[in-house]
């Protein structure tokens, strides 16, 4: 079982996402393992294999705190998550669903925005949103790459988060 660090909700083991929050899940037991081989058995006998380090623990460059509800989803392992909502019998599914968050309510679009990591720098993208996406109160034009900054505020649609920036 993992436990979502934000909601503290009980997933299967393997759940990429929570299904109560939407908060990505990293389970910290998760390692991958070399198979093993004729040839890679005979240089570990032998003693010429080289032994690799564990992998490195996820580490979230950004997190979205939810700032109607308190919650914060950390985002990790990739330089560029959709924002959006599910919607029934729909192909589409934005990378961070928003639907727990009354985001249908709130006017969040099925692909509403994207947070990218470029070259060190954080950019946000209204992708064609009906309700706007907004940063500091500001309407952002559609598909138009806006640098943000630790502590910006979002809205999408009426949904308004926070970005918190870690260290990268």
């Amino acid at each position: 079982m993992i436990v979502c660090p934000n909601c503290q909700h009980k997933e299967m083991t393997g759940a990429v996402f929570c299904s109560e929050c939407g908060a990505q899940l990293v389970d910290m037991n998760l390692a991958t393992h070399k198979i093993h081989t004729a040839e890679t058995r005979r240089e570990i006998e032998s003693g010429t294999a080289t032994i690799s380090p564990p992998p490195a623990v996820l580490q979230s460059w950004i997190s979205l705190h939810i700032m109607e509800s308190g919650q914060i989803l950390p985002l990790a392992d990739r330089t560029e998550f959709t924002l959006g909502r599910v919607a029934e019998s729909q192909p589409i599914v934005p990378d961070v669903d928003l639907t727990p968050f009354n985001a249908y309510a709130n006017g969040v679009s099925r692909l509403h925005a994207a947070l990218k990591l470029i070259k060190n720098r954080i950019v946000l993208v209204d992708l064609g949103s009906s309700n706007g996406t907004y940063l500091n109160g500001t309407r952002l034009a559609p598909y138009v790459e806006t640098p943000v900054s630790h502590g910006d505020v979002i809205y999408l649609g009426k949904l308004k988060l926070q970005l918190l920036i870690g260290q990268q």
